[in-house]
């Protein structure tokens, strides 16, 4: 299974509750922080959810 890296590259502040708690659930909780997660449907859904607020790459 492939993984990728997701970093938050803009703030949650402002943003609608869902979407911070979706942050926090991808392990999110500062700006510029990175986690690691396979690819999921799940977690490609979260990601997809935030995808204005975060940059994902594919580890290879």
């Amino acid at each position: 299974m492939s993984k990728i890296r997701v970093t938050q590259v803009k703030s949650k502040i402002g943003r609608l509750k869902n979407q911070k708690r979706t942050l926090e659930a991808l392990g999110l909780r500062k700006m510029n922080q990175t986690v690691e997660h396979d690819a999921t449907p799940t977690i490609l859904g979260m990601v997809n959810k935030v995808q204005h607020l975060i940059s994902v790459e594919e580890i290879k």
